[in-house]
């Protein structure tokens, strides 16, 4: 029975366990090397009943329990063994996914389904894991006792053992066509699985809306309807294993029968003893517990090919935003920047940004203002290098943000989003985000600086304070300030603020902005704003539409241009 071509793929995470799996062989060695032993002890045991030797049969019975333990031990062996390289596997393999996810780009995370990847990172990776196991814990024993038990049949009588084999080829190929179809519908069965996950992270991180609305009864039925198709394809998988057993087990049970009519008839030639018949027939027996595990394993395996397919998939997507080869580090900047001549489109034929160039001295602010889908979060999203233009150069201190690593560069750029990100952790650990040792001290001198230490000292645990999925504990504006303390914490010399005050009441909006005041001192900083009250103050205001710049100035020149600028203003305020 061969292996599937893409089990070859998996060959570099078994490798580095070869001891292991060396270790674990030899205990399956010797425990399939006991098999012919046992079925010579039944013959013989039969034979010594048949003859009334009392102490032979004891004697034979303290050979046989040792025998039955040193086999036992073996499979103990085998069994840990063979579980240690496979969660081995399923670590590294799942270390390995998990970080290739985090190196590809927005781009991907924009169009893929999280639920899907949960799945593929936690029920795909266990299976193959699962799968690897009873590659080496079953299949490889089971191969090596049919070898070692049909030989010792051979050796008592060879045409007995012809007649067994019989019926072998049509068994293979019910195995066969049975693998495939399982194959196919595991394949459908998991994708079910996976729109169902992800329809679950969808619901349950929107709960607030879906009670808003009252619409538990809608999301329900859409649950109902993904549920309803993941049962039916599980249930077409378990039907057709229902179907494949019941059929394997009668062949098996035809060849019996036919076994015990020609042994019958090889006993009254005298071509076999009634002792060497009862040990062939210990033998056969001994053949059909590893039959049917090729059988259950072969679906398995076809099972097991269907998660390397999904598991190895996000493993050959590749970044689209990648560090140049011989990428340096970037040295601490002071944060000049230069957009030359960029142009930039997330669809063909669909440009966002066209031929801007735009200059930032360090230390100035600079507002970018336009309608929705202007550009603007596109022009501050091309910095960090979460997308790369089609042309153009983006320089800062003079150096091509593509020629130094990713981590260097985006080290040096704080960006406080509209919607504050939280993780599930203390909020300490929320202020110093992809610090494993952190000093708490310069946490709450963050915090004060981003008006969150008054706030966070109300808490009973203060600092320690566990903050829910999401922050959901937390107000939009504490949320906010949070995220200004994280980036008075990195002390970056470009900020970006992407509409940070813009979902805020009054009260909270007034202590964010004092906030990012002073988190906007002496540095560059980048400000998207609808809320046109929060950038009067900027070194220069750019007004963008459909990708261009058509409009730059501080907010008293740019009013008294009376153009776009003065109208987008005239509006808020007549508002």
């Amino acid at each position: 029975m061969k292996l599937p071509d893409r089990y070859w793929q998996i060959l570099a995470y078994i490798q580095p366990q070869s001891r292991t799996i060396t270790q674990a062989l030899l205990c399956t060695l010797v425990f399939t090397a006991i098999w012919p032993v046992l079925a010579w002890l039944a013959g013989g045991m039969a034979q010594l009943i048949a003859e009334g030797n009392v102490l032979a049969i004891v004697q034979l019975s303290g050979l046989g329990a040792i025998v039955f333990l040193t086999q036992k031990i073996a499979q103990y062996g085998q069994d840990a063994l063979m579980a240690k390289v496979a969660l081995a596997i399923a670590f590294e393999l799942r270390t390995q996914v998990y970080a290739h996810l985090q190196r590809l780009s927005l781009s991907y995370f924009e169009t893929a389904q999280s639920g899907d990847l949960a799945y593929r990172l936690t029920e795909d990776v266990d299976r193959i894991g699962e799968v690897v196991n009873k590659l080496f814990h079953q299949f490889v024993p089971s191969v090596l006792q049919l070898v070692v038990v049909l030989s010792y049949m051979v050796y008592l009588n060879w045409q007995l053992t012809l007649a067994a084999l019989l019926i072998a080829p049509l068994m293979a190929l019910l195995i066969t066509w049975f693998g495939e179809k399982i194959r196919q519908l595991s394949h459908r069965s998991q994708s079910r699985i996976s729109n169902l996950s992800a329809m679950l992270v969808e619901v349950f991180s929107g709960i607030r809306l879906v009670q808003a609305f009252a619409a538990e009864d809608y999301t329900l039925n859409r649950f109902s309807r993904e549920a309803e198709r993941n049962r039916s394809a599980r249930y077409r998988t378990e039907q057709l294993k229902a179907i494949q057993f019941p059929v394997v087990g009668f062949l098996e049970s035809l060849c019996l029968l036919l076994l015990l009519m020609l042994g019958g008839w090889q006993v009254y030639s005298k071509n076999i003893s009634g002792s060497q018949f009862v040990s062939f027939l210990t033998g056969v027996a001994m053949l059909i517990d590893p039959i049917s595990l090729l059988t259950s394993n072969y679906n398995e395996f076809k099972q097991g090919q269907a998660s390397i397919d999904r598991v190895f998939e996000l493993l050959s997507i590749q970044p689209t935003v990648m560090e140049r080869p011989g990428a340096k580090v970037m040295p601490p900047v002071t944060g000049k920047v230069e957009y030359h001549h960029v142009s930039f489109a997330y669809q063909p034929n669909q440009p966002v940004l066209r031929d801007l160039s735009l200059l930032a001295l360090p230390g100035e602010a600079i507002a970018l203002v336009g309608s929705s889908g202007a550009g603007k979060t596109t022009l501050v999203n091309l910095l960090p290098r979460f997308y790369d233009p089609q042309a153009g150069q983006i320089l800062i201190d003079g150096i091509d943000v593509r020629d130094v690593t990713l981590g260097s560069l985006r080290r040096q750029i704080g960006i406080v989003p509209q919607e504050t990100i939280l993780f599930s952790g203390t909020i300490a650990q929320n202020i110093a985000f992809g610090q494993a040792n952190f000093d708490l001290e310069a946490v709450q001198a963050a915090a004060k600086i981003a008006n969150a230490h008054q706030f966070i000292i109300q808490f009973p645990d203060g600092y320690h304070s566990w903050v829910g999925e999401r922050g959901v504990n937390l107000s939009g504006g504490q949320r906010q300030r949070l995220a200004i303390a994280r980036a008075v914490l990195l002390n970056p010399r470009i900020l970006i603020l992407d509409e940070a005050t813009s979902a805020l009441d009054s009260e909270s909006e007034a202590l964010v902005q004092e906030a990012l005041e002073r988190l906007m001192q002496n540095r560059t900083v980048f400000i998207i704003a609808h809320r046109l009250t929060t950038i009067r103050r900027a070194d220069r205001i750019l007004v963008i539409e459909q990708g261009e710049i058509i409009e730059s100035g501080t907010h008293t020149e740019l009013l008294s241009q009376g153009g776009r600028y003065a109208g987008f203003y005239a509006q808020q305020f007549q508002d």
